[in-house]
């Protein structure tokens, strides 16, 4: 399994987003890639004053643009996440597509990214957006795997819930900052592969510091060991990673952190 994790530059101007976003694609599928991964709001400026504005409902044109590019090359692409409007409400929302270009999967972002920190960031994802409900997992020809978006895969529970569904990787496609970033982004991925014993996938918009949100980029792959087997700097940058899903299976016989598992203890 071969996947491009595409770090993008993100601009004003959602249709040059969208047209960014596939001449990338259309680049990396010269690896004969069977997957991309686009960022966090890939399309729009990471802002909530913008999220309504470049909003879109089901079917809309970063949607088809996805799909179509998605049948076009014949890959699965997860794209990212976008402003998704539902009557008066606005969601966090990551759509995916199999081979064919069909939709087989969307996420809407569960835990909104609302924080205070001291000498920080400050930022109020529930200013604009609703919270979705739900755990996405959804099957591909290299078995399940687990989606969610940025501040979700703070919650652990999130996390082994996808695990304990088959999940070989969970993607997350996410744009921590300038804060949160350097003190949690790789911690997090490599104690979610080991804590559920599979690889994690997290892909960020590239940084701009000019930019109202300044993305920590460095999007990161991490395997069932808790190995950094990928990782980006800060610009645009594709990322070609081919994990080695044999791995999940030998380290859960080697150290069965699932197999041991009480959950009657842990209510």
């Amino acid at each position: 399994m071969k996947i491009a994790m595409i770090q993008m530059d993100v601009v004003h101007g959602k249709d040059k987003n969208i047209s960014h976003a596939l001449d990338l694609i259309e680049g990396a599928c010269k690896e004969d890639i069977d997957m991309a991964v686009l960022p966090e709001m890939f399309c729009c400026p990471y802002s909530t004053s913008y999220f309504r504005e470049y909003g879109e409902a089901d079917g809309g044109e970063a949607q088809r643009a996805l799909s179509g590019c998605a049948k076009k090359h014949g890959i699965y692409l997860i794209g990212g996440s976008l402003p998704e409007i539902d009557g008066d409400k606005v969601y966090n929302t990551s759509y995916v597509y199999d081979r064919n270009g069909k939709q087989i999967a969307k996420h809407r972002k569960a835990h909104l990214f609302d924080i205070d920190v001291e000498g920080g960031q400050r930022f109020y994802e529930s200013d604009v957006l609703t919270a979705g409900e739900n755990t996405t997992v959804f099957e591909t020809e290299f078995g399940p795997m687990g989606l969610c978006i940025c501040f979700d895969f703070r919650s652990q529970e999130l996390a082994r819930t996808m695990g304990n569904r088959g999940a070989n990787i969970i993607f997350v496609p996410g744009a921590f900052n300038m804060t949160t970033g350097p003190a949690h982004w790789e911690v997090l991925f490599r104690s979610r592969a080991i804590d559920n014993q599979l690889f994690t996938i997290g892909v960020a918009p590239a940084r701009d510091e000019n930019s109202e949100y300044v993305s920590y980029a460095n999007s990161i792959a991490v395997d069932p060991w808790g190995a950094v087997i990928k990782r980006l700097g800060i610009g645009e940058e594709i990322g070609i990673v081919e994990p080695d899903l044999s791995r999940i299976d030998s380290i859960r016989r080697q150290l069965p952190i699932i197999a041991s598992r009480k959950p009657a203890l842990y209510d």
